[in-house]
């Protein structure tokens, strides 16, 4: 199917004075697949620092593979991830992903990867405490699969600017960045990682419009709306 042209040239112009502004973010900062997989389902509901702490509790406990954390009572775990907040949920929650990759994969995150896009989507949904987020995220950084991650900065930016609608829901938003750009893993990475650094910088509850650097981007958006029925 052909991209909506005028739609590509919209995007790419937010990304483009989105990277002008901050530069590359090399994101997701991790130094292993399985880190980003532990970090993706630590981050729900939190700032990245206190994820940083948590990660950093199990590497110190030695913890940080598929074995170590498979055998890690999930009151342990709890312990350790204390730092991210809802440590028992999302102990239990980590303690799903890590029985679904062991007994599904081996624990083998390659044989993982390369699972088609779609099948292995379904799959992560259908994990204990993973929604299309986590998932997202897990599929695009830590599994290098071209999927566009959605969060509450991007909904928040694209509402702001008039591209989509309050209504709008979660595959709605991932469709319109996905039918207009190229399918490129190192695109979605770099697009998702610096909507994140706009909304943490200027498109808070109460924006910092005139230094943002998509202030006047809306001016091209006009008849570009997206809204959920």
């Amino acid at each position: 199917m052909e991209r909506p042209e005028s739609l590509t040239n919209i995007l790419m112009s937010a990304y483009n004075r989105m990277l002008q502004h901050f530069g590359p973010r090399h994101w997701w900062p991790a130094d292993s697949p399985l880190e980003v997989i532990v970090g993706a389902i630590l981050t729900q509901n939190t700032a990245w620092t206190n994820v940083e702490k948590a990660i950093e509790n199990i590497k110190s406990a030695g913890a940080l593979s598929i074995k170590k954390l498979l055998e890690t009572p999930v009151e342990c775990l709890a312990a350790w991830v204390r730092p991210s907040g809802y440590f028992n949920l999302k102990a239990r929650r980590l303690q799903a992903a890590i029985r679904f990759i062991a007994e599904t994969y081996e624990g083998d995150l390659e044989k993982m990867a390369r699972v088609p896009l779609s099948a292995l989507r379904k799959q992560l949904l259908g994990v204990y405490g993973i929604g299309e987020e986590t998932a997202d995220s897990i599929l695009l950084y830590a599994l290098g699969k071209p999927v566009f991650v959605v969060d509450a900065y991007t909904r928040r930016i694209l509402t702001r600017h008039h591209l989509t609608g309050q209504k709008t829901t979660y595959g709605e938003i991932q469709q319109l960045f996905m039918s207009a750009l190229p399918k490129e893993v190192p695109l979605f990475n770099e697009y998702h990682a610096l909507i994140v650094e706009t909304g943490k910088t200027f498109c808070r509850r109460t924006p910092l419009c005139s230094d943002c650097p998509l202030s006047g981007w809306h001016v091209s958006l006009a008849g570009v709306v997206l809204e959920s029925s």
